[in-house]
């Protein structure tokens, strides 16, 4: 055979391997995640298996969404009541310590029974309920989160780790019974009609306006604007000349008459009486050995655990990792140096731009000249090099002011538009704004963000990315909207869809339990130790 055409041979054979092997390598890198469960933990009901279909087209993102959503409707109880004393009553239930001492350790364990009981004085036989637990201390300013466990049966068993010493109160809250659950959770999901928005056209120098939304009931022309959503286009104006948006609330409910009752004020986190002495913790003998030596560092990569932590002197101890022997905002300066922050998300993320130059004392506002609290902020470190910016998430944004969408993006465009690298930190937080909508749009979010951050591991592994999960907020009677339970279903679904990527997770809900937080955006104390954490993952 002809020299030449051997050699063509070989390298057609060397070909044909290399392209094998890279397809294993592709076959290998991009395997589809898989998500084990979605648990409530408030229910504690552990869901068969499911994977995360890696699938491409509109129809297999909707398969990915119904299949998360009836895993989350296997968790949630189907209550129906014909009355409100029916339900379950927080200030006619019961909370017992078990095998209670008149002295603790610190290290051990305490355990809370909570029994149910309607309004009748009737003892509940199925759970579901939603319940928020923590332990505390006021003159120690210390605070920690409880573990709930659901027996279905009426019956729930809080769990708590004694962590420091002193007396320590139990506080068990019955947000909502199990029917407001069930009716909140179909509420949620009937559509759209809770929020109305506004779109400003401008044209020329008269402004025009338009209604926009998810799901618009009008036969009209209409102008896209983002995932899914749509304005109205007005007669002879151009969809482009679209400028700003606001929002406000619908007089309108998906819950019946009788449903609302069980959300008057009276009704929302009641405390459930707790029989018990004073629970009084000591350092013991035996248990001086000091765990902090045993624990890693704080690392990109954890998944922190719930409870993950606990309040003492208004400073938050992580219980999976160890913070470091210095305060990490100590050594903010170098710790930051050199780098590029990009926090994406609501305003409970936008409260850490207005405290950084709090302790990065040479960071300076930068005037982008937008116009109230949803405009984007920039600041700049010259001397150290630091770049930090907070950009609104995409719709939905909720806020009765106006806002600009010429520069509006979701958070996987902005992931998308960035290069990524060792000096880029990306810091996200969605939630807030997500509640008042049907889950399967947060769903759809959340994977999008999801897929943003493989496509930029790919490009830029060694990028840092944070996720700041959802935090509680005020107890009010709009439940409909904005309760507590739809954000503790979008805070579960947040950790189970980003596990398994090389992210860092800040626990804002265990955060604001354990400090017991009811507002929004959450007290300055918290924000400090947020960051704290967030400089831990760094440093």
């Amino acid at each position: 055979m002809h020299r030449s055409n051997i050699l063509k041979i070989i390298w057609g054979f060397s070909l044909v391997a290399i392209l094998f092997l890279s397809f294993i390598v592709h076959r290998k890198s991009f395997q589809p995640f898989k998500m084990p469960f979605v648990q409530v933990t408030h229910l504690e009901k552990n869901i068969s298996a499911f994977d995360y279909l890696d699938l491409t087209g509109h129809n297999s993102k909707d398969m990915e969404v119904d299949k998360i959503l009836e895993a989350i409707n296997h968790t949630i109880a189907n209550a129906s009541f014909k009355c409100l004393n029916d339900t379950t009553s927080g200030k006619d239930s019961i909370a017992t310590i078990l095998d209670y001492r008149q002295k603790y350790c610190t290290g051990d364990f305490l355990t809370v029974q909570v029994d149910m009981f309607d309004y009748f004085g009737k003892r509940k036989t199925y759970g579901g309920d939603f319940l928020r637990a923590r332990i505390y201390s006021p003159k120690l300013r210390a605070g920690a989160s409880g573990k709930i466990e659901d027996f279905n049966n009426g019956t729930y068993k809080v769990h708590f780790t004694l962590s420091w010493e002193g007396n320590i109160r139990i506080s068990i809250l019955l947000l909502h019974p199990s029917e407001g659950v069930s009716a909140l959770w179909k509420a949620r999901n009937m559509g759209y009609k809770n929020i109305i928005y506004t779109g400003k056209f401008l044209n020329e120098t008269q402004e025009v306006f338009s209604e926009c939304g998810f799901d618009l009931d009008s036969q009209e022309e209409k102008c896209e604007h983002g995932e899914f959503f749509y304005c109205i286009k007005p007669r002879g104006v151009p969809c482009e000349a679209l400028i700003s948006m606001m929002s406000r609330n619908r007089p309108h409910a998906y819950l019946t008459t009788l449903e609302k009752n069980i959300f008057t004020r009276s009704n929302i986190g009641v405390e459930i009486p707790t029989k018990s002495g004073v629970i009084h913790v000591v350092k013991c003998q035996s248990n001086q050995t000091n765990t902090t030596d045993v624990k890693p560092n704080c690392a990109i990569g954890m998944s922190p655990p719930f409870p993950g932590g606990y309040f003492l002197n208004n400073f938050w101890h992580p219980l999976f990792c160890n913070l470091s022997s210095y305060e990490p905002l100590s050594k903010i300066s170098t710790c930051l140096s050199g780098k590029s922050i990009y926090l994406m998300g609501d305003s409970t993320i936008r409260q850490w731009i207005e405290y950084f130059p709090k302790v990065l004392k040479s960071l300076q506002f930068f005037d982008l000249h937008g116009s109230g609290w949803h405009k984007t902020y920039l600041a700049l470190d010259m001397k150290n090099n630091v770049y930090i910016q907070w950009k609104k998430h995409g719709h939905p944004f909720v806020t009765q002011s106006f806002y600009t969408v010429k520069d509006y993006a979701s958070v996987p465009q902005e992931i998308d538009r960035l290069p990524g690298g060792p000096y880029t930190i990306i810091v996200i937080a969605l939630g807030q704004h997500f509640r008042p909508f049907p889950l399967s749009l947060f769903i759809k979010r959340i994977l999008n963000v999801r897929k943003a951050l493989e496509r930029l591991f790919l490009r830029s592994p060694d990028t840092k990315v944070i996720i700041k999960s959802e935090n509680t907020r005020e107890i009010s009677t709009d439940v409909e909207r904005f309760s507590d339970f739809h954000g503790y279903i979008q805070y579960i679904l947040v950790k189970d869809i980003f596990k398994g990527l090389n992210v860092g997770v800040i626990d804002a809900w265990d955060m604001t339990t354990a400090f017991g937080s009811f507002v929004v955006h959450p007290p300055e104390t918290v924000i400090k130790n947020q960051i704290n954490m967030f400089l831990s993952y760094l440093c």
